[in-house]
C-alpha cells in the first residue's frame, strides 16, 4: 500500500482562501520559506485512502479481543450517538453553571452511581485514564499524611500489581517496597508483614489481581494495614470481575480509582480516550481534585471548596464524551451490572478449563474475570514462544491476548473474554489456540515465522519501539 505521499498528484482537496494574506506584520524569521512539502490530493482520494488504512486495522467489531486486563467489551453503538448529541458536543467547557445544568446533573449523577458501585464516599471525574487515576489517588494519600505531620515514604506493591502502581507511587515520591506471591498467587501475609513499619504509607492492590485471583487474605490484610495507620488504595482495572458481588469499601479499601473506559464499555482502543475516576471514603473527601460536581438541593455546580485539595489534575473536568458513554452504560444495563461480572468470570473459567490440558497453567485455581496461562511447555519442547503463539493467533482473525504479563509468570498469555462473547466464541477461540498447541508439535516453523495473512508480517519489535519510524522520507 502507498504511503498519501506517494499517491500525492497535484491536486488541492481544499482552498481555505482565495486571496493572498498579507503577513507584512509577522516577523520574517517565523515564516517559511519553502513549501511545507504536505502531500496534495482530491477529497475523494484522501477517504479513500484512510478508509483503506481503517480497514487493515483490527478492532472488536472484525473479531474477538481476548486483551487481558484490557476488558475489551462490546460498545454499544448507541452510547456513541448519546455522546455526539448537539447539546453535549457543542457545550463550552467554560460555560457559566446555570448553562450546563444537564452535563453537571449527568457527571453529578455518574458520581453518585460509582458511589454506590464502590462503596466509597466521594468521587472526582477529572482523571483522563487508570494511570492518571492512580497518580490522582496517591497525590491524595501523599497530602493526607502531609497533613497530619506524618511524613510517610513508602508504599507497599504486590508483584501481582498492575506495571503502572509503582510509576505512580514514585512518581509521587514514595520510595516503592515489593513483596512476592504466594504459591497460590496471592498476596504472602508473612512477607507483607515483615516489611510493615510506620513509614508504610499505603499499599496498592488490584482485586482480583493480574493473574485472575481473588485475594482471599483481604480482609487480613486491610487490619494489617490499618492497624499500622496505612492505606489501602485499589486498582480497579479488573472491577469487571466484582460488580454487584463485592466492592472496595467491603474489602477495607480507601481510595479507588475506575477505568470508565473498561469496565463501564467506552471504546479505548489505541490509547484514548479513557476516564479513571478516582473514589475515596469520608476521611479523604477533602483531598479531592477541585473541582467536583455538587448538588444543594436546586442546582448542580461546580464545587470548589475543597479544604486540602491536592488542586486540579487536568485541565478543564474530565473526559466528557466518555462519561457520558459511562452513564448510558450503567442506565442500560442497571441491576443486570452484576450478570456483566457473572458472565465474565463464567467465560473464563470456561475457557481456562478447555485449554489448560495443552498450555501450562501455572495457579490451577477458580479464576474471576481473566486468567494466565504459560506458553513455557511449547517453548522448552518445540522452541515455539508465547510470542510466536500471539503472532500465530493473528492469522486466524483473532487479537492475540496480552502477552508477558504479568513478569511474574514465564512466557504469560493473559486472556480476558469479558462477558460480551458467547459460548460459541468461546469454542472458536479454544479449537483455535488448541490447534495452534497441536502445531507447534508438528509444524513450529509455520508458527515461528507467523503470521502469514496480516498486512505487515513480523517486525522487529525492539527496534521499532526504538527507533520508530514516523516521517516519510520522500
Amino acid at each position: 500500500m502507498k504511503t498519501i505521499f506517494e499517491k500525492s498528484n497535484g491536486v488541492d482537496g481544499i482552498n481555505l482562501t482565495d486571496e493572498n494574506m498579507d503577513v507584512s506584520f509577522l516577523d520574517s524569521s517565523l515564516l517559511r520559506s519553502e513549501k511545507i512539502g504536505l502531500p496534495q490530493l482530491g477529497e475523494l482520494d484522501v477517504m479513500r485512502h484512510y478508509k483503506e488504512l481503517s480497514d487493515r486495522n483490527f478492532c472488536i467489531e472484525k473479531g474477538f479481543y481476548p486483551l487481558g486486563s484490557c476488558t475489551m467489551k462490546y460498545n454499544p453503538k448507541v452510547n456513541e450517538f448519546l455522546a455526539s448529541l448537539e447539546d453535549f458536543g457543542n457545550l463550552h467547557p467554560l460555560a457559566d453553571d446555570a448553562d450546563c445544568q444537564g452535563a453537571l446533573e449527568l457527571m453529578y449523577k455518574l458520581q453518585e452511581a460509582l458511589k454506590t458501585l464502590t462503596g466509597m464516599d466521594a468521587v472526582t471525574l477529572q482523571p483522563s485514564a487508570g494511570a492518571h487515576g492512580e497518580l490522582t489517588g496517591m497525590m491524595i494519600i501523599k497530602k493526607y499524611f502531609e497533613t497530619k505531620g506524618d511524613l510517610r515514604k513508602k508504599v507497599i506493591i504486590p508483584d501481582s500489581a498492575h506495571g503502572t502502581n509503582p510509576a505512580s507511587a514514585k512518581m509521587c515520591g514514595f520510595d516503592i517496597v515489593e513483596i512476592k506471591s504466594n504459591d497460590r498467587g496471592q498476596v504472602d501475609i508473612e512477607a507483607l508483614k515483615s516489611v510493615l513499619d510506620k513509614d508504610v504509607a499505603a499499599i496498592m492492590m488490584t482485586n482480583p489481581n493480574t493473574l485472575g485471583l481473588f485475594e482471599e487474605n483481604v480482609l487480613e490484610i486491610s487490619r494489617l494495614m490499618h492497624e499500622n495507620g496505612s492505606l489501602l488504595y485499589y486498582d480497579g482495572a479488573n472491577f469487571n470481575a466484582i460488580m454487584g458481588y463485592t466492592n472496595p469499601e467491603l474489602m477495607g479499601f480507601d481510595v479507588v480509582h475506575l477505568n470508565l473506559h473498561k469496565t463501564m464499555a467506552t471504546p479505548h482502543g489505541g490509547g484514548g480516550p479513557g476516564a479513571g475516576p478516582v473514589c475515596v471514603t469520608e476521611a479523604l473527601k477533602e483531598f479531592l481534585p477541585a473541582p467536583f460536581v455538587d448538588f444543594d438541593g436546586q442546582k448542580y455546580f461546580r464545587n470548589y471548596n475543597i479544604k486540602h485539595s491536592i488542586g486540579s489534575v487536568k485541565a478543564f473536568y474530565g473526559n466528557f464524551g466518555v462519561l457520558v458513554k459511562a452513564y448510558a452504560y450503567i442506565l442500560m444495563m442497571g441491576k443486570n451490572l452484576k450478570n456483566a461480572s457473572e458472565n465474565a468470570v463464567l467465560n473464563a473459567n470456561y475457557l481456562k478449563e478447555k485449554l489448560k490440558k495443552y498450555y501450562d497453567l501455572p495457579y490451577d485455581e477458580v479464576c474471576m474475570h481473566e486468567f494466565v496461562l504459560s506458553g513455557e511447555k511449547q517453548k522448552h519442547e518445540n522452541g515455539v514462544s508465547t510470542l510466536n503463539i500471539a503472532k500465530a493467533l493473528m492469522d486466524e482473525n483473532t487479537h492475540p491476548p496480552t502477552v508477558y504479563f504479568p513478569l511474574i509468570v514465564h512466557e504469560a498469555i493473559m486472556i480476558e473474554p469479558t462477558e460480551s462473547e458467547t459460548k460459541e466464541k468461546m469454542d472458536e477461540f479454544a479449537d483455535i489456540m488448541i490447534k495452534i498447541a497441536k502445531e507447534a508439535e508438528i509444524n513450529p516453523e509455520k508458527l515461528i515465522s507467523a503470521p502469514h495473512s496480516t498486512p505487515v508480517k513480523r517486525v522487529d519489535e525492539t527496534l521499532a519501539a526504538r527507533h520508530p519510524d514516523l516521517k516519510f522520507q520522500g
